[in-house]
Parts: structure tokens; sequence; C-alpha cells
């Protein structure tokens, strides 16, 4: 297939992932920075103990070895945070909220750190100044102005810190409410919801070090180059001890293809390489819960074969009979699915699935890890419950070098579930709070995200809080979510950069500039530190190295939750001054609260932090039977929604939203995507070339895109450059959030409510006023 670029801005990328080129990158954005120096002590001090914890993704750190310990991602997260340019007062009185509208999500967080305080006026359509009592006042009055403490929604990003997330918790449960929508609910909610039922705890089994002790690793769905690099290194040393690394994921992406390491000067003066893994597989959108059955279905095959000719079991049966339930129910359900549509479903040939299978058995000890890749689909809960049936099948949890590992995202995405940002909160957490504190709290189920926006439509909900993030953009069905904020009476956004949330305003709003993970935080009682959860359970003090850009003018997080907690409950059910004086008296709460804590202050001061500890991997299920569970789910009959046939039209591809290498999340720190070959742009969709013919275009073309749902709204987006692509037939990719106006709110996973957005049904069309671009 031919792959030669007509935009002169796309040219495939064949250098190694990392190396000079991310050497490169990270250069840029160190010198963009304005503050290079300062930034460079700070970038030395980033996952180092005594430092502070990296504020991009959520993966563990290695032992001490001396080594610098940010990626390439991890660094431009650094540089974009510790920045020296300024969001103030006077760059409000320069812009009407109208006219930063009209700048794109890069522009606006470009423009630097928030620094002051700031209330929206609409009579000048500009955001001026106002003091933090006067904003605190604000939000008590909205608050307690409510008919129920359930029309506030409280919002919560994964870059809230564990004692930022306690104390908006025990504020929001104070109140009367259990409204917390977060960003789990957009990306890993269905891995805690699938794991929740399997094995008893929502998290992963495994810790960093047992990547080193695997036989195989399995990574499904995921492209760790962009989104987690610290991963690439200990699957490059798995694949040079021998050990089996395979990846399904339908693009062929750089960052699991080949690693040129930063940190070993003998590979990077010779320009050398290593591969990343040992076997490739490339299913359909979707497909890999039916490329799991069927490894499981040649698993249980080979298991009956074993035991006629007498040979060894395939199955740890002394595991099974110990540790687990359902068995028969799920095998039936095996046998029930049959080769074609396992076959017609993963998108692979039963050679393929049969390879991995003989991988997977030949392994003694396996560990799985996936990612958005798997969870942003409608059927990801039972996908995940069958990647845990396998693992079960030969007792791959709970032993070395073994086990379950979703990679989460935000660097505490993990910390704030555990802290208690929970729309669903289990009764242990809530009996833990009312023994503690006093206060009958709130017991029925509140809002996720997806239930947030639509109560916002609906009027019911009338208060919008974001600690952290960009709900504006990070939701999907971008125009509905906009209009959800706008019918709000207040918007309040906790954020360190603008973002189009700021923007996207209630008829009152306030933008509330807080610390972030680089600066030093002080208090009464001197700098404080806080603490965050990896991946791994392991729990992290991170300690700010910059002066903040703005004195007194920003606060910390936990300084501004309990700010709104005092002026909306007074000093109720705690003394919020004195919890902010000094951060140990929080975790000393926590310690009081939360499983898992007790001498807290004592055990995160150890180097390195403390292993928070996993039921599962002790294999201590805490199921509803006591036992892990097989889970017997059915691959679904049709991968197309019902709602998409019930549009009326087929649709010309299927297309998964995803991340540039210049972006983390909605944060967009440049225009290039190194790896896929895209120079400054953006707007882009990513096609197979014989689909493209298919349909009648041409490569460069302008395209619009509108996804196929059966509500009658029209989901549109406009003026996208078509790229042929190396990609599987009958799929398109594209960059969220540009394309997040096409995910259908109503299109969410079964028991998890999290969003498609790996698998949104299009229609491509010429562009009104198409046309071609030259060849550069």
């Amino acid at each position: 297939m031919s792959l030669q670029p007509i935009d002169p801005r796309y040219k495939p990328y064949n250098g190694p992932a990392a190396g000079w080129g991310a050497l490169k990158s990270v250069t840029r954005f160190w010198l963009d920075s304005k503050q290079p120096f300062k930034n460079l002590r700070a970038l030395l001090k980033t996952n180092q103990n005594g430092g502070f914890d990296c504020p991009g993704c959520a993966w563990g750190d290695s032992p001490e070895d001396g080594h610098i310990k940010f990626c390439e991602n991890g660094a431009k997260a650094v540089n974009w945070e510790a920045t020296k340019r300024r969001v103030d007062a006077s760059f409000f009185a320069r812009h009407t909220v109208s006219q930063l509208r009209e700048q794109s999500d890069y522009w606006l967080e470009y423009q630097g750190r928030l620094t002051h305080p700031m209330r929206y006026d609409a009579a000048t359509d500009r955001y001026l100044p106002v003091t933090w009592d006067d904003a605190f006042a604000l939000i008590a009055q909205h608050l307690k102005a409510l008919e129920s403490p359930n029309q506030a929604e409280f919002y919560t990003s994964g870059r809230a810190s564990n004692e930022a997330a306690f104390l908006y918790q025990l504020f929001v449960r104070a109140f009367g409410t259990n409204n917390f929508p977060d960003c789990s609910n957009m990306c890993h909610e269905a891995s805690g919801t699938a794991l929740i039922q399997s094995v008893g705890i929502g998290k992963g089994t495994v810790t960093f070090a047992d990547f080193e002790h695997a036989d195989a690793i399995f990574v499904l769905g995921q492209n760790p180059g962009t989104n987690h690099p610290r991963m690439l290194d200990p699957l490059r040393e798995a694949v040079k001890r021998g050990a089996q690394v395979v990846c399904f994921n339908p693009l062929k992406e750089r960052g699991l293809e080949r690693f040129q390491h930063p940190q070993h000067a003998l590979e990077m003066l010779t320009n050398g390489s290593e591969p990343l893994n040992t076997a490739f597989f490339r299913p359909a959108l979707g497909g890999d819960m039916a490329a799991i059955r069927g490894i499981a279905k040649f698993l249980l095959q080979w298991e009956r074969e074993a035991k006629d000719k007498g040979e060894p079991a395939v199955f740890d049966h002394a595991f099974i009979a110990e540790h687990t339930d359902g068995l028969q129910a799920y095998l039936d359900e095996v046998d029930a699915t049959d080769w074609a549509h396992i076959e017609q479903q993963s998108g692979l040939s039963l050679n393929e699935i049969e390879q991995a299978a003989r991988m997977y058995r030949r392994a003694e000890r396996v560990i799985i890890c996936w990612a958005m890749g798997i969870t942003q689909h409608h059927h990801s809960v039972a996908t995940i419950q069958e990647i845990a049936n396998l693992q079960l099948l030969r007792g791959q949890i709970g032993r070395p070098g073994a086990g379950l590992c979703p990679v989460r995202g935000h660097s505490n995405v993990q910390g704030d579930r555990t802290m208690g940002i929970n729309d669903r909160p289990p009764a242990a957490l809530l009996d833990a709070i009312e023994k503690r504190f006093g206060f009958s709290v709130p017991r029925a189920d509140g809002h996720n995200t997806i239930e947030a926006i639509n109560a916002m439509l609906d009027g019911q909900a009338k208060v919008f809080i974001g600690l952290g993030g960009n709900f504006a953009q990070a939701t999907p069905d971008s125009p509905r979510t906009h209009q959800a904020l706008q019918s709000c009476n207040l918007t309040v956004q906790i954020s360190t950069k603008l973002n189009r949330s700021h923007l996207t305003v209630g008829k009152d709003a306030l933008i509330l500039p807080c610390l972030g993970r680089t600066d030093i935080d002080r208090q009464a009682n001197g700098p404080q530190a806080v603490t965050v959860e990896d991946s791994f359970s392991m729990i992290h003090a991170s300690f700010g190295q910059l002066e903040p850009l703005s004195g007194s003018d920003m606060r910390s997080e936990p300084a501004i939750v309990a700010g709104i907690a005092k002026a909306t409950l007074g000093n109720y059910p705690v003394n919020w001054d004195a919890l902010i004086a000094d951060y140990d008296r929080i975790r000393d709460l926590i310690a009081d609260t939360i499983a898992g804590f007790q001498d807290f202050n004592k055990r995160v001061a150890h180097p390195g932090g403390f292993y928070l500890g996993n039921s599962a991997a002790a294999r201590t299920w805490k199921t509803s039977v006591g036992r892990a569970m097989f889970k017997a789910n059915a691959l679904p009959q049709n991968l197309i929604h019902e709602r998409i046939r019930g549009s009326g039209q087929q649709p010309d591809l299927i297309l998964q939203t995803l991340r540039s290498h210049d972006q983390y999340n909605t944060t967009i720190y440049g225009l290039d995507d190194r790896y896929r070959g895209v120079s400054g742009q953006r707007h882009v969709v990513f096609a197979n070339e014989a689909d493209i013919h298919r349909l009648g275009l041409t490569p460069g073309q302008k395209v619009d895109m509108l996804s196929l749902w059966d509500d009658g709204i029209e989901r549109k987006v406009e003026g996208f450059t078509l790229l042929a692509f190396d990609i599987p037939s009958g799929q398109a990719a594209a960059y969220y959030p540009e394309t997040n106006p096409l995910v259908p709110l109503d299109s969410v996973g079964v028991g998890s409510h999290t969003p498609t957005s790996k698998f949104v049904a299009i229609r491509i069309l010429p562009s009104r006023g198409n046309n071609v671009l030259a060849a550069g």
C-alpha cells in the first residue's frame, strides 16, 4: 500500500521511540518555558526522593538507581506547568471571553499560568479580579441557595493530590451529596467496575518489580510511547532477557516497535535501538474481547487434549479449586462461542489467535496490561472480565511476575478514588467517615460524569465546581456538554492554566488559580508535601521545587477546598484552617479513615514511599462470594450498537479518538505528532488508503465527519485533512478533544458509563469548498 504523503506537513517517521527525537523535543520545551535553568533543577528532582511527583502519567517509579526519572512527555508536563508566562488581570482586561473562545486549545494554555482569582462579568464579557474571601463567599451563597445538595456537581481531575481529594470528599459529603463526577468516569471506570466483580478490588494487582520477573507481558489497547513513556524501559528489558512482549493494537505505534534509551550513551552515539515486542497483532476496534476469548478457547482445547493423553494440565487446577468460583459456567460460554464469530469479531485470523495463545501457554508468569483502547467501548467491562478470566485459568494472579495491570492515566486518578472520590461509594468507606467525623453521610448514589452532564442539561444541577481538569473538553458530545455548563447558575474552575472550561461559563463563573505539582506550597507551619498513588498502589510524597509566580494570589488545592468548605459549613465537621496549616493533620485524618493508611505520616517519609497493598495480589478475594469470579459474558452479537443501526445509515468507518505525541489528556503541548509523522496540525483523520479510494476520496482531501446515532442530533466536525495511514481496513483515527463532538452522550459502556470514544461510527464527506493539498 502506498503511503506517499500529499500534505507537506505529513511525513512518516522512521526513527525509534525516545532517543534523539525525544531529547530535541525536551530541549525545545525546556527553553520555551522562559526559565530554563530553574526548570532544569526542577526536572532533576522529578520522581526523586525529596522532589515532586511528575504531573503527567501514573506509571510507577523504579528503585533508586542514579538515573533521571522523567520521560519526554513528563518533561513537557513539567516545563508546561513551570512557565514564566502569566495569565493575570491585565491579560483578561485585554481579551473578552468571546474573543478567547475563538482561540485554539493550544493557544489558550500556552498563555501561561493563572495568577489571580477572577469572576466573570457578563456585562463586559470579561473576567475581573475578585478577592479570595469574596470568591469563597459567592460559592457558599450559591450552594446554600440550592433546594438540595444534589443540585451541585463536584468534579475532580486526576491531578488532585490525596490531601486535596480527601478534604474535597469530606466537605462534599458533609454538605450532603455523593455527586462526584470525575475523570476516571471517562477513562478507567470500566477497569474498576470489572475487577471489583472479578477479583474484589478495582486496581491492578502487580507492582513495578513484577515486570522484572514476567515471562510474558501482553499489552492491549495501549500506546505507552506517547501516554506512559517510562513503561518502554521495562518492556525493552523484558525483550532483552528473552520474555515475550505481545502487543494488541490496531495501529503499529512506534512506541510499541523500537526504543532508543536516552540514558544509554552507546545506544545514543551509535543511533541504535532495541525492539519492544516479540509479536504484534492488529485487532478490529472493539475486537479484543473476541481475541482473548479465542486464546481461552485454544487453552480449553489443549487442556482437554492433555487430559486425554495423560499430559500435564494447561489450567492451574489447584488455584482454581482453592480460589475461584464460576468456572463451569464460563467454560460453557467458551464452548458456545463459535470460531467464526471469534474470527469475524476479533479481526484476527485463527492462526494469529493460536500464535498468541501458544505464547501465553508457554509463559509461566504473565502480566496483562491495558489502557483506554480497552476501556472506552460499549462492552469494556465484559472485555476486562474476559482478561481476568484468562489469568484465572492459569493462576496468573497473586504470584511474582504475573497479574492484572490497568495502566492509569493522570498521575493521581487512582489515589483520588482511594480517598473517596466515588459517586458509588462502598459502605465501608461511608461507615468509616461517619464513625470518625460524627455526621450522617449521604448513602444514595451520586452522579457520575455522564449523569452530571444530563442533570445540568435538565436543570436539575445548578452549580458546577471543577477541582482541576478541563471538563468542557474532556467530556463527550462537546456542544451538549458546553450547553450543560452554560445552563448552571455558577461554574467554578480550580486551575493552573487557561482552558476552554473557563470560557464555557455559567450565569456566574469563577477562576480560582491553584498551585501545581512543581510549586512550593508554603502554609502556616512551613512548606508542605502532598502525596499521590501510582498505578502500582505505591504512595509517594511530592515536594514542590519552584517559587509560585504570584505569591498569595495563588493557593494550593487543599487550601482552596478548605476555603470553600469553611465559607459554606463553618468549622464543621473539622477545623479547616488548622488542617491547612499543616498537611500532616490531613494525613492523620486519612489514616483514621481510609483502609491501609495507618501511620501514614511515618510511612510516607520512607524513601520511595510505601506500598498500599492489594487484596487480590495477596489472594484475598473481596467479592460477593469470597472467591475470584469467572464471569461468563457472551460476546456481543454485533459491535455496531443498535442505536447506530437505528440511525438508518451505514457507517463508512469506525473511528477511534486518540492523543497526539504533543499532548496529555486535553493539554496540547504542541501541534506535532512525531511518531505518526504529522507536524503543525491537529485537524487530521488517519484512514487506510484503500478505504479512502473506496469512498471516492483522495489522500490530502479536506473532509467532514458525521457520527451516527438515532436521536436526530447532528454531530459533525469539519475541515479535517484525510491522511493515508497504516491502519486496518474499516478503521479511522483522529485526535481528541477535536473529535469529542462526535461521541454521543448516550453512547457509554455497559455498567461503567464510560464514553465509547474508541468506537464511533462515522460517515466521511468532502468538505464544502474542498481542495486537495499539493505535494510539498
